[in-house]
């Protein structure tokens, strides 16, 4: 889904039943707020998942590719591919264990943190948009909610 004119919904006319469906409106919700990320991010070259790499090598550190690929649910070589892009890119170095050769370290270069210092700014941006018809108390409200659900599992 992507940001436009709204012509991309021209027709969409669901039935009234899915619209009352708490779970039909989150998942229009999520894809609205996909949507929006994905746009944003874009406007830097990136995607979802460079963002989720170097954000989860920010707040938790090196770590080789296969913690990297368990720690956030991507495939091996889904990961390797991602990496080679920010590696490319200068995001994102890897380097081999001192203590184990057999693999690699992942670490987020200064680049990379600049790097995520803008895309910072998109995901905020992304997350206004989204929540922009709410006031603060109803955002708060919404956050406290969708955590109250997702940590009942």
């Amino acid at each position: 889904m992507t940001e436009g004119t709204g012509d991309e919904y021209a027709g969409y006319d669901p039935p009234q039943r899915l619209r009352q469906l708490p779970t039909w409106l989150t998942a229009q919700v999520a894809l609205r707020g996909s949507g929006l990320v994905a746009s944003s991010l874009a406007q830097d070259g990136a995607r979802r998942q460079h963002f989720t790499l170097l954000t989860s090598l920010s707040e938790q550190g090196p770590a080789s590719q296969a913690e990297l690929g368990r720690r956030l649910w991507i495939d091996r070589s889904d990961l390797h591919a991602l990496l080679a892009e920010l590696e490319h890119e200068g995001l994102v170095s890897r380097v081999r264990d001192e203590r184990d050769r057999r693999r690699n370290v992942v670490t987020l270069t200064r680049a990379g943190k600049t790097a995520l210092g803008r895309l910072d700014q998109r995901i905020d941006a992304a997350q206004e948009a989204l929540l922009e018809p709410l006031s603060a108390a109803e955002r708060q409200e919404l956050i406290r909610l969708l955590r109250k659900l997702l940590d009942s599992r």
